[in-house]
C-alpha cells in the first residue's frame, strides 16, 4: 500500500531532476532569507549559484547538532513569526529545542507521516492510539495523518490510567509512542493483572529520539506479540517521518523527495561511496521553509541500500549495524 504512489514510486531519474530542482530553490531561499546560512555559505564561499548538480552539495558547510544549540532558532529563520504557524518545544537531556513551522512545514511533515504509517499497514479502517504528549508537535503530525488517512485516531496522554481505560474501552489496532512510554504501558498492564499480548494491539509505531532503532524493541516485540515499526525522531529535525520501515523491514526508507540522504566518513568529511558501507548519516532538507538543515550530521552509523525493495518503493533505505540482511 501507498499513500502517495507517484513520489514514493518515482523512477530514479526523474527523483534526482526532483530532488537537483528542490535544492536550488532551497539554498537560494535560505540565502536570501536567513541571518545564520548567510554567514555560514559566506564563510565557506559558497553561495547559490554554486549548486549545479546534486554532486555539489558537498560544497555546503556541514551543520553539527551542537553548533544547532548554539543558535538561537530566530537567527536561522526564514520568515517573519506572522509566517509561523505553529511552534514547538521540548525540553531535553542536552537542552532546549525550540521549533518553529509554516504552513507548508506542517504539510510536508504530515504527508511524510501519513506514508510511514501506511507503508507500516495502517488503513483507514483502523483505530490507532497516540501515546504521549500532545504539545510535541511530532505527535500532532501523527495525528493529522491518521485522520487525513481516516483512521480513528485516539490520543491516549501521558496518564497511565488512562491509557488502561482506553485500551480497555477502545480496540486499538495500533499504538504510535516512544520506547520509554511503550515499557510503561507492558508494565501497567501487568501491574493490573493484564497483558498487553492479550489486547487487539499488534502494530507499535517506534519514534526513536536516540538512534533508528531502540534496545527495548526485541524485548516489546516478545512481550506484546506485536510488529514494531521504527521512526527516526530526533529532536533537531523537528519531524518523525524523515526514515520509516515498511513492512519488508529490511532497512528504513529515506522520503527522498523531501530530504537529501548523504553517507559521510566518521571523523571526517569524504563522502562514503559504496552500497553497504557504514559511515555516517547525514541530512538536507529539501523543502523546509521555516528552519532548513543543510548537511546535519546525525551522529548516525548507517549504510545505504539502492537495490529494490519489495515492497515497490523507489527510495532508498539506511540499515544500521542491527539491521536484518
Amino acid at each position: 500500500m501507498f499513500a502517495n504512489a507517484e513520489i514514493e514510486t518515482m523512477p530514479r531519474e526523474q527523483l534526482a531532476e526532483l530532488q537537483l530542482e528542490r535544492l536550488k530553490k532551497a539554498v537560494r531561499w535560505a540565502a536570501e532569507k536567513s541571518p545564520f546560512y548567510q554567514q555560514k555559505f559566506t564563510a565557506a564561499g559558497v553561495g547559490p549559484d554554486d549548486i549545479k548538480t546534486l554532486a555539489d552539495i558537498r560544497k555546503l558547510p556541514f551543520l553539527t547538532p551542537i553548533e544547532l544549540r548554539q543558535v538561537s532558532p530566530m537567527d536561522r529563520l526564514t520568515m517573519p513569526m506572522s509566517s509561523v504557524l505553529r511552534v514547538s518545544y521540548m525540553k531535553q537531556v542536552s537542552g532546549e529545542v525550540l521549533h518553529l513551522y509554516s504552513n507548508g512545514d506542517i504539510a510536508h511533515n504530515v504527508e511524510m507521516m501519513a506514508r510511514a504509517l501506511v507503508a507500516g499497514g495502517v488503513t483507514k479502517a483502523q483505530t490507532v492510539g497516540v501515546q504521549g504528549d500532545m504539545a510535541d508537535s511530532r505527535l500532532q503530525d501523527v495525528q493529522y495523518a491518521l485522520e487525513f488517512l481516516g483512521a480513528t485516531a485516539v490520543p491516549l496522554g501521558t496518564d497511565y490510567r488512562s491509557w488502561l481505560r482506553l485500551v480497555e474501552l477502545v480496540s486499538l489496532d495500533a499504538v504510535v509512542s516512544t520506547p520509554q512510554l511503550i515499557m510503561q504501558l507492558i508494565i501497567q498492564m501487568q501491574a493490573a493483572g493484564k497483558e498487553l499480548a492479550d489486547t487487539t494491539i499488534k502494530r507499535f509505531f517506534c519514534l526513536n529520539e536516540t538512534g533508528l532503532m531502540n534496545l527495548l524493541q526485541r524485548h516489546v516485540v516478545e512481550r506484546a506479540h506485536a510488529s514494531l515499526f521504527n521512526f527516526y525522531a530526533a529532536p533537531e529535525v523537528g519531524t518523525a517521518g524523515i526514515l520509516f520501515q515498511c513492512e519488508a523491514q529490511q532497512g528504513q526508507h529515506v522520503q527522498e523527495d523531501l530530504w537529501y540522504p548523504e553517507i559521510v566518513a566518521f571523523g571526517g568529511n569524504d563522502p562514503v561511496e559504496g552500497d553497504n558501507s557504514m559511515g555516517e548519516l547525514v541530512l538536507t532538507s529539501l523543502c523546509a521553509e521555516a528552519l532548513p538543515l543543510f548537511r546535519f550530521r546525525t551522529g548516525q552509523a548507517v549504510s545505504l541500500r539502492r537495490e529494490p525493495c519489495s515492497c515497490g518503493r523507489t527510495f532508498v533505505r539506511v540499515s544500521t549495524p542491527f539491521t536484518p540482511m
